[in-house]
């Protein structure tokens, strides 16, 4: 058993993928949103189907504040030492101290020297590695005099002025599998990340051994080395194998892999959303519990032999009604149903004026279907998750009376999970309805108001509305809030989403009818 004592980390792997920029970046901005604590992308400056890791992790600390950001792991040969550490450290001070450096001797170098880069033996690939890690440890002390002074065989540095210093201690990870890898981990490294998929059954344990010995013989400790592992798998009802099955089945294997592997940093490879809210929402609590209650007892985890209830999961997103042919305008604005689940109404809907009506005789591109499409395409997604949140709050209510019926551990255990679940899904759909409210006033509603000054009756009562929906959102927080402090404020938080439902499908329909026939005759995306 190497249980090293580490607080629980759980992150994403998501593809830098180029194809669909905006995708990629909303993916690693989603896994701060559902409360991962780490996004990290892979390093393959060769490939040109990916985004150029340094600039995407970037771009990404930019767009987030709380979640820490990695390579994983850089391409050493590929990112000269010197170089890299001023990268690393800028970008740790520009992002408030969130980056940690995950490096790897290299790989695939038929590509890294169509690159320019030099192909390595193993052997070299280690000296290499360990000499690059010198480099930047050296110029990120500036607490030392005098200049940098690395004479090695493959990186020389003679005399480079120190620093900038990093916002804090960024840490060194290394994605290591052989053992003089692994021993270079124990001695000068502060994290191991290899990815279970390489690993053979027992590489874990015999890693760890040589990482320990490594430590100990350079005066380190064990616990100085973090073990992190990238991991896959499958959310499934059922068990069909490791990381195959539902939440609570994840959760147990991961527990075991902290407690006997010492693993204290779960890292996702997935860019479905899905899988990501499940592994912050379901999965990260889960383990956090199990690891917290077997080390209070000091004891291995107990596998428990029955099934136990499947926590809270939310069903698929729907497909798009919108559709992009040429000809006439075919893009069908979804109508108000007129259903209302709350008494309340937050504004009068027949005073809602209405835009100029289109030209019988236009036809439209599919290009321009297209844009108008995608603003019905977008409200579904909406739409979608709002009856998700409805479906979650039903499991909720129906798992805390058979929880409080049975008042066994691990069903108080799931109730706690589906209460977090639902929270967490409440607060990131809260934020993604704000920053869609917040693009449409400051970059669509501005513009189509100067293309087409027939809308503005229109587009000012639109901003009006999203004032009021704003208010509704607060209301849903502070039913949250309530929520979290007592099992007897889901009435509340019920009654919050169904005025929230009321007001936003109204909303949203009242802007489709009105604007989806612009932003196709206008062109505005």
């Amino acid at each position: 058993m190497s249980d090293y004592g580490h607080d629980l980390v759980f992150g994403s792997f998501v593809t830098p993928s180029a194809d669909n920029p905006d995708r990629t970046v909303g993916v690693a901005v989603l896994a701060e949103q559902v409360g991962l604590d780490l996004v990290t992308f892979q390093d393959h400056p060769y490939q040109p189907a990916f985004l150029d890791t340094w600039t995407l992790l970037s771009f990404v600390a930019a767009r987030t504040s709380r979640v820490h950001l990695a390579a994983n792991v850089t391409n050493l040969p590929l990112r000269p030492p010197a170089v890299l550490a001023r990268s690393v450290a800028s970008l740790d001070l520009l992002s408030g101290g969130r980056v940690g450096l995950g490096l790897g001797a290299g790989a695939f170098w038929d590509a890294i020297e169509a690159m320019g880069g030099r192909r390595l033996t193993p052997g070299q690939g280690v000296r290499a590695l360990e000499e690059a890690i010198e480099v930047v440890r050296q110029l990120w002390d500036v607490e030392t005099r005098g200049g940098v002074r690395v004479d090695g065989e493959f990186y020389r540095v003679v005399g480079a002025k120190r620093g900038p210093a990093p916002a804090h201690a960024v840490p060194i990870w290394l994605g290591a599998y052989k053992p003089r890898m692994l021993q270079l981990t124990g001695r000068r490294a502060d994290g191991w990340l290899p990815s279970l998929g390489y690993l053979q059954p027992g590489d874990l344990t015999r890693g760890n051994a040589i990482i320990d010995d490594a430590a100990q013989q350079a005066g380190r400790s064990p616990q100085d080395v973090r073990r992190l592992l990238n991991i896959a798998g499958e959310f499934s009802a059922v068990g069909r194998g490791p990381l195959n099955g539902p939440a609570e089945q994840w959760a147990e294997e991961l527990a075991e892999l902290a407690l006997e592997e010492g693993v204290g940093t779960f890292i996702l490879g997935s860019d479905d959303p899905d899988d990501l809210r499940r592994f912050a929402g379901e999965v990260a609590p889960a383990v956090r519990e199990l690891v917290a209650a077997e080390r209070d007892r000091g004891a291995a985890p107990a596998r428990t032999p029955e099934p136990e209830p499947e926590p809270v999961a939310a069903p698929p997103v729907r497909a798009s009604r919108a559709t992009a042919t040429g000809g006439a305008f075919a893009v069908v604005p979804t109508p108000d149903d007129g259903v209302r689940r709350s008494e309340r109404q937050v504004w009068d809907e027949a005073a809602r004026p209405t835009g100029p009506a289109p030209d019988p005789e236009r036809t439209y591109t599919p290009q321009e279907q297209a844009t108008g499409a995608h603003l019905v395409q977008v409200h579904d997604g909406l739409r979608a998750e709002l009856t998700q949140i409805h479906d979650l709050i039903e499991q909720v209510a129906a798992g805390e009376i058979d929880a409080g019926a049975a008042r066994s551990h691990i069903n108080t255990m799931t109730m706690r999970q589906n209460r977090w679940t639902l929270g967490v899904y409440c607060e990131s759909y809260c934020r993604i309805v704000t920053t869609h409210h917040t693009i449409e006033d400051q970059s669509l509603f501005p513009r189509l108001r100067a293309r087409d000054p027939r809308l503005a009756p229109v587009v000012d009562r639109l901003e009006q509305e999203h004032h009021v929906i704003h208010d509704v959102l607060e209301g849903v927080d502070r039913a949250l809030v309530a929520y979290v402090g007592s099992p007897d404020g889901l009435a509340e938080l019920r009654a919050a989403v169904d005025l929230l439902t009321d007001a936003l499908l109204s909303h949203l329909s009242y802007e489709e009818r009105e604007l989806v026939e612009p932003l196709a005759r206008l062109g505005i995306a």
